[in-house]
């Protein structure tokens, strides 16, 4: 697995480093290294109401046709979403930018699959994979970068008794909250292990932070806040969140705003045209972001974030318990709609329960059952 990284997660904001044994949030010799989260698919019934929404979130149309949506952020790079037309909404799979046009050779031939073209108004190559839950996982480079668009500035704050404005008022727009770019996905996976070990080997990922079940650390983690490995470079603290749970499923994706204002005030603005706030504003611990969480028509959870913590290769994984308490420094608690402990996600929650512990070659069991309600109740 390599030499121990020299940085430690001491005096940061976990409780403590690794253990004895336990896993080292990294693979000695990963097949490549991929620099950042690119884009998410998902399919959608109707694509006037999800780029209704869309906008109203603060993503930009790039591409409409009655076949599918692309979605972007106002800085240079490539799309955030794809939407295309389905029967039904579902989760299509996630992209990640590679460093270099020859780590998708490499790629390919560990897996004995070949290199393709995108489609022309995306442009470059893609190697495309599943992971152990069968989510489509798409690496790609060459891609053409779409120019920056006009930005939402930062509006200036008064900190402390440095005085940086004067004479003026504050009188933040609602309006919607510019999204910068993707930042983040959470995934759920009844294979949490197999399918942690799999990002690691195949992308050079690194574990930022991991949480257990309270009385179950010896048992492992059912969480990790992931980050790419960018070298001396930082990185975001996770592009990429694994979660144990009963099924494989999409859990939220997280979107950057430039401040507060734009977080709070496009808030108000979705609010007022009746759309559903999930749970915020508050802080995370892990990760630190500022957040606010919203439903979009579909029943996808969405994210608002600014001020991530930025971490180098050198960070070696914490580690701490996940409690409901534990999502957040401040802000209200989490709601059930959140935390999937309302009745609907109830319901359906428990018949992926039932089928999970019926099969053996998952991680899922009834002590992890035991675990994952202790943490609404923490």
């Amino acid at each position: 697995m390599g030499s121990t990284p020299a940085g430690l997660h001491t005096n940061l904001h976990s409780e403590g480093g690794a253990l004895r044994g336990e896993h080292r949030g990294r693979a000695g010799n990963p097949v490549i290294k991929v620099r950042d989260i690119a884009w998410l698919r998902f399919e959608k019934p109707d694509l006037v109401r999800a780029e209704a929404f869309a906008n109203a979130f603060g993503l930009t149309t790039v591409k409409r046709t009655t076949d599918e949506l692309h979605l972007r952020g106002t800085n240079a790079g490539p799309v955030c979403l794809i939407v295309r037309k389905g029967p039904r909404s579902k989760f299509g799979g996630l992209a990640f930018a590679a460093h270099e046009d020859t780590d998708l050779v490499r790629l390919a031939a560990a897996h004995d699959t070949r290199i393709q073209a995108l489609p022309e108004e995306i442009g470059g190559m893609v190697v495309r994979l599943r992971d152990p839950n069968g989510v489509p996982v798409e690496i790609v480079s060459g891609t053409d970068d779409l120019p920056a668009l006009p930005a939402q500035q930062p509006r200036p704050i008064y900190v402390g008794h440095e005085v940086t404005r004067s004479m003026t008022v504050q009188r933040p727009p609602r309006e919607p909250a510019a999204v910068q770019r993707l930042g983040h996905m959470v995934l759920q996976t009844a294979a949490f292990r197999r399918s942690l070990d799999w990002y690691l080997q195949n992308f050079g990922m690194l574990v930022s932070d991991f949480q257990y079940f309270e009385k179950q650390r010896s048992r492992g983690p059912v969480l990790a806040f992931i980050r790419c490995d960018n070298g001396a470079t930082v990185s975001d603290h996770h592009s990429l969140v694994l979660t144990l749970g009963a099924e494989p499923r999409y859990v939220h994706s997280a979107y950057q705003v430039c401040d507060i204002d734009a977080l709070a005030a496009g808030g108000e603005f979705l609010k007022a045209a009746g759309f559903i706030r999930s749970w915020g504003i508050g802080r995370h611990i892990q990760g630190s972001q500022i957040f606010d969480y919203w439903r979009d028509p579909d029943g996808f959870l969405v994210e608002h974030f600014i001020d991530s913590d930025m971490f180098d290769q050198s960070v070696a994984p914490g580690w701490s318990p996940l409690t409901a308490s534990g999502l957040r420094q401040w802000g209200p608690p989490p709601t059930n709609d959140f935390l999937g402990t309302d009745l609907a996600a109830i319901r359906h929650e428990a018949r992926a329960v039932f089928g999970a512990l019926r099969d053996r070659d998952n991680e899922f069991d009834v002590r992890r059952l035991a675990g994952l309600l202790r943490v609404a109740r923490t």
